[in-house]
């Protein structure tokens, strides 16, 4: 399995000549990928056969994780002593289920933001360990360790343990589990869902829209939770997480002090979707949502002033159609929409909105044309729209600000992606901004127009 991070839009810049030349100093480096190769050593399978292209899941993707990354196979050897009497038996894989990913990067936007750097060289953008596979019986991981080049250290990523079992329920199949994990939608199968969704790369510095629905990353790596899932007959899907905050860096107990959101009690997501395949044709629906409760820059409502509250609604889909007259080639059409409606009264008081009742609408879509599991070219396009609010968006400032205190911005993404192994990933991607922020031209009040943050980025990934 691979992880996508949750960094989200990207853009471009008039450079080609020396954006092509370092993308080829970054080919000639052999740089970095996703696809984690140590469920491959765990299973005896290549991660073509659960990946249409990393992090894509196949059915049998699905099912391995489902299993809670334990689904066995012929590759690596065990250690195993059989339960006898009042003895406890022993389950466990020979060799420690680590991977490692290098990924390097050229990022360029149109117009270099105020006395920055542009045109900019990752060498290592970041830099991941994994332990990814079976811990024990029915016990499985996917936990990622993340260096990131901008802060100079190491820190907690992407995290699902499970436990998975399998039974019937009604005559039928039943495969069940317990999730911990620290990202609302990183437990998804689909890739219809925020944690592992469209676009699958990112940057980590080109200018991206002010607002986003908590649902919608905003959460990761920032809250802990545990919950269950199941999925009955292969159609039929349900999951339920609660959430506490858990803030990287803090003390524990922590005060609240500088984290926007602090969970009151506790914040309930679920998630529901139905599944079918007829032929070549494949279909996910589902919907998905989460409610919260906060108290910024506090830990109760005395200090903060008010309980902020947000209830984001998604719905989702996924379709995939395999094309037999093309070498069994697959065309992925993906989309959701998040609905979030927001009371911000702990905010508001803090004198941090204007308002205090809001909504945010996003909707994500996009359409992939997978050639074997070697080539890739996607088209994705993202909108979104919400209230109106000067103090919230940040009025007046320079670059990720909106004049008018708006949220809303649309734009498009083109991705090229060549796998010359299933474990080396070479991608090219374009990100064009219709509307930034509120506006096409001096949307931040200070000139700079939507299409300046236009980003080209360049990246080459190497899994082992």
């Amino acid at each position: 399995m691979m992880t996508s991070r949750n960094r989200r839009l990207d853009g471009f810049h008039s450079a080609a000549g020396v954006a092509a030349a370092c993308f080829l100093l970054a080919v000639l480096f052999v740089p970095a990928a996703e696809a984690v190769p140590s469920y491959s050593r765990q299973t005896g399978f290549p991660c073509s056969s659960c990946h249409t292209t990393p992090p894509e899941l196949t059915p049998l993707g699905r099912i391995f994780k489902l299993s809670g990354y334990t689904l066995s196979g012929t590759g690596m050897s065990k250690i195993e002593k059989k339960r006898q009497g009042n003895q406890t038996g022993l389950e466990l894989l020979a060799t420690l289920p680590l991977s490692v990913f290098f990924e390097t990067s050229f990022t360029s936007t149109n117009k270099a933001q105020p006395g920055q750097q542009n045109g900019s060289y990752e060498f290592p953008q970041d830099v991941s360990l994994f332990i990814a596979g079976e811990w024990s019986t029915h016990v499985g991981s996917f936990v990622q360790f993340t260096y990131d080049a901008q802060d100079d250290h190491f820190s907690w990523d992407n995290t699902d343990i499970r436990y998975a079992n399998s039974g019937k329920l009604l005559g039928k199949d039943l495969l069940y589990g317990i999730t911990m994990n620290n990202n609302p939608t990183v437990e998804d199968l689909w890739n219809s869902t925020p944690a592992f969704g469209f676009p699958f790369i990112s940057n980590d510095f080109a200018p991206t829209p002010s607002a986003a629905a908590l649902v919608n990353g905003t959460l990761a790596q920032d809250v802990a939770g545990i919950g269950a899932y199941g999925m009955w007959d292969n159609h039929f899907y349900l999951a339920s997480t609660i959430y506490r905050s858990d803030h990287i860096g803090a003390a524990q107990p922590f005060n609240g002090v500088g984290f926007p959101i602090n969970i009151q009690g506790v914040a309930p997501y679920w998630r529901a979707a139905v599944q079918d395949t007829i032929g070549n044709n494949y279909l996910e629906i589902g919907t998905y949502g989460m409610h919260v409760k906060s108290t910024p820059n506090a830990v109760t409502a005395a200090l903060s002033g008010g309980i902020d509250s947000y209830t984001d609604v998604a719905g989702d889909f996924q379709y995939d159609r395999t094309v037999p007259q093309l070498n069994n080639d697959v065309i992925s059409v993906r989309g959701t929409f998040i609905r979030e409606n927001s009371a911000l009264n702990g905010t508001f008081s803090q004198s941090g909105a204007d308002l205090i009742a809001h909504h945010l609408n996003t909707t994500e879509a996009n359409v992939e044309y997978h050639h074997g599991n070697r080539y890739s070219g996607t088209f994705g396009w993202f909108n979104t729209t919400g209230t109106a609010d000067a103090t919230l968006f940040g009025s007046g400032t320079a670059v990720t600000g909106s004049a008018g205190g708006s949220p809303n911005s649309d734009g498009y993404l083109l991705n090229l992606s060549w796998w010359p192994a299933q474990n080396i990933d070479l991608a090219a991607q374009y990100t064009g901004y219709l509307k930034f922020n509120g506006a096409k031209t001096n949307y931040d009040g200070l000139g700079r127009n939507a299409s300046d943050n236009n980003t080209i980025y360049l990246l080459a990934r190497f899994v082992f």
